[in-house]
């Protein structure tokens, strides 16, 4: 009894702290606000969330059973199925989802201020990301760990199967590419990042080897050699930064890396994943969390203020970084720090393959996702703690603020965010660049932010290290995504290909694994190429679809989900999904609409490709630009015209999903559950659950 009352107590105080803390960020106006508050919200919030909704929805929603067999258990192939230990499983799933969304994300969405953001970060997670995420992975643990398309098909028929089908392997592609193309770009000419991520391949099959032969279930002692071979890569990495003989191994050029990058992917999905992606991903978890942690301790220590406001005049759309009100672009933009489609092909993919017993579903679905909002939130602290006069520097591109460093300054200013040419010198000689004008995409600026806690806290003569320690640190984590996304992609297209021939289904035959794994790399091979070589860096075939097809997909995902539930006999369950699926409706459909149809330049895709072509007939474009402008208005009628796709896949499954659960509703026949039959678990190796 006293036991429970002082249980209660804990979490009651839990509760208003949290409450405190969210309250405080949300109504704080015209003072500076500590960044601890946005720590304590956050962890607050997801302490509560974890503890009793999730445990409620496994609990109650789903009833998960410990003492059922999974697929990983029954269809043991020593390949794609291997029952392996939970934490190694936790380690692959957070490394695998967790890409440049929660990183990139919520920096560029910090040109709104800092608390829509937050706010989307804190309850968008765990209402609905972490939600997704762990629905997924039960649905498809119970269905012989199937893809999320082929999930869609087999519960709700022909029409909207084959939609999801088509849907998530062509959003899959768009998304690894995107992957690839930030993490080429991170790399780019940069040795050190490029060696220390070269490393971690090695080390991984190391590790895989160490715990598959050699000792096998000894995972401290295999998480010990892996941890101080990785440092020891990233040590390695400075030096070779510094000797002439070896950089060059290592300084290559946006192409070449590509074409590295997509051997490694094609490696990825062919080998064992005990071998290489399992391991890797495990062990490159332990730099993100070592990183994150880092940050978090620094912040606690230092308790910097936060320096953006609340909400900036940008919420009107006018924003430098990108165009777009605040309604519906905050949401597109950050993405993965809140729910991620990406995340449910990975819960329907590699995850639920190495998943020994389904009690561990709320840790690694629920868990998993709410650990990368909080890399989020890091992610959006690291950016407003920036002067905002140094973070509009960074992120606007030269085409809004002017070219030179003293016409950026003047705009910038004019805002009501003052910076100077000298304090941006300053900063780009500290952090070893020459310049920090206009570097977009917000890794630069994530970067800095990161530096300068962590020289705050642990000195200053070392930023420079610090932050190419921090772009290090970005590139691998969005490495890891690439690989378990090529896995994933292999396994749907799989699925696909054995709906024509079964044979093809089967992921232990050889054959199919080359044929689909190098038609997968080809396809989002092809995408990174069109990306590397266009001169504006990718940016204008790539990255706009990114945010809208992300969250289409999670939309898909919480279809296939909803309508599992409803034919489950849990309609009065629904909401769980559902609510979090109507609102991933709304904001796709209502971004998709104003990137076709807006006559804003700067967001609808139409607009801008007719504004540059009336240009280049009129001859009033400059030389330079008008040499790539028929590529660049080709970039953006083909982002205009997959948006229309994706969009009309996407209706194609919500209406089809309605129409399933009327059918069910009303007591008519529809397509049976395929969920599998209980047979009982027969491990009896506690390592390999505990």
């Amino acid at each position: 009894m006293k036991n429970n009352l002082l249980k209660n107590a804990i979490w009651l105080l839990i509760a208003i702290l949290g409450a405190s803390a969210v309250g405080g960020i949300a109504l704080n106006r015209g003072e500076s606000i500590n960044a601890l508050w946005f720590i304590t919200a956050a962890l607050c919030v997801y302490a509560i969330a974890y503890r009793f909704y999730a445990a409620w929805i496994a609990a109650t929603v789903l009833a998960v059973d410990q003492t059922r067999a999974t697929p990983a258990e029954r269809l043991d192939n020593g390949r794609d199925f291997v029952p392996t230990n939970k934490w190694i499983v936790f380690g692959h799933h957070f490394a695998a989802i967790a890409g440049p969304g929660p990183l990139v994300g919520p920096t560029l969405a910090a040109q709104f201020g800092y608390l829509p953001g937050t706010l989307w970060l804190l309850f968008g997670s765990v209402l609905g990301g972490c939600v997704q995420d762990m629905v997924i992975l039960f649905l498809s643990t119970r269905r012989n760990a199937k893809s999320l398309g082929q999930m869609a098909r087999d519960e709700l028929g022909p029409l909207g199967g084959t939609a999801a089908l088509i849907g998530t392997f062509s959003i899959m592609i768009i998304l690894i590419a995107v992957l690839g193309l930030v993490v080429v770009n991170a790399m780019k000419h940069s040795p050190w990042a490029t060696s220390t991520v070269a490393a971690t391949i090695p080390i991984a099959m190391i590790v895989g080897i160490y715990m598959r032969h050699l000792r096998p279930g000894q995972v401290l002692e295999a998480s010990a050699l892996g941890v101080t071979l990785l440092l020891l890569s990233v040590a390695g990495g400075g030096w070779i930064d510094g000797s002439e003989t070896l950089r060059g191994l290592f300084d290559h050029a946006g192409l070449t890396l590509a074409w590295w990058v997509m051997a490694y992917g094609f490696a990825a999905a062919i080998l064992p994943v005990w071998l290489l992606l399992a391991p890797r991903d495990y062990l490159s978890t332990f730099m993100k969390l070592g990183t994150i942690t880092l940050l978090a301790v620094a912040i606690v220590v230092l308790q910097p203020d936060v320096k953006m406001p609340a909400i900036t005049q940008f919420i009107d759309g006018s924003g430098p970084v990108f165009g777009g009100k605040l309604f519906p672009f905050v949401f597109i933009t950050i993405a993965c720090g809140a729910i991620s489609g990406f995340h449910a092909l990975v819960s329907s993919g590699t995850t639920p393959k190495l998943l020994t017993n389904e009690r561990d579903i709320r840790m690694i679905g629920y868990g998993g996702m709410v650990l990368e909002s909080f890399v989020a939130v890091m992610a959006m602290i690291a950016a407003t703690v920036l002067d905002p006069g140094v973070f509009f520097a960074i992120n606007s591109p030269a085409g809004v603020v002017g070219k030179e460093a003293a016409a950026a300054v003047a705009t910038i200013s004019s805002w009501g965010f003052p910076v100077s040419v000298e304090q941006m010198q300053a900063l780009a000689g500290k952090m070893g660049e020459a310049s920090l004008f206009a570097r977009t995409g917000g890794a630069p600026s994530l970067a800095v932010g990161m530096a300068s806690i962590f020289g705050s806290a642990f000195g200053d003569g070392l930023l420079a290290l610090w932050y190419h320690f921090a772009i290090m640190f970005e590139a691998i984590f969005i490495l890891t995504t690439l690989d378990a996304g090529t896995r994933v992609g292999r396994f749907m297209l799989q699925d696909m290909l054995g709906n024509i021939w079964p044979k093809m289904a089967e992921t232990s035959w050889v054959p199919s694994v080359i044929l689909t794994s190098a038609l997968v790399v080809g396809g989002w091979g092809y995408f990174l190429y069109i990306g590397v070589i266009d001169p504006n860096g990718g940016v204008n075939i790539l990255w706009p679809l990114f945010g809208i097809a992300n969250q289409m997909l999670a939309a898909i995902a919480l279809c296939v989900a909803t309508g599992i539930l409803i034919k489950s006999g849990k309609f009065r369950y629904a909401w769980v999904t559902g609510l979090p699926l109507s609102w991933l409706i709304i904001i796709t459909s209502t971004a998709s609409w104003q990137k076709i149809t807006s006559d804003d330049t700067r967001i609808g895709f139409f607009a801008a490709a007719n504004n540059l072509s009336d240009k280049l007939a009129a001859g009033t474009l400059p030389p330079e630009k008008a040499a790539i402008a028929p590529q660049l208005i080709f970039n953006l009628h083909l982002d205009a015209y997959l948006t229309l796709f994706f969009v009309a896949l996407l209706w194609t499954i919500v209406f089809d999903m309605l129409r399933v659960c009327a059918l069910h509703l009303a007591g008519k026949p529809i397509r049976p559950l395929t969920e599998v039959p209980h047979s009982p678990s027969q491990l009896a190796a506690e390592w390999v659950r505990d």
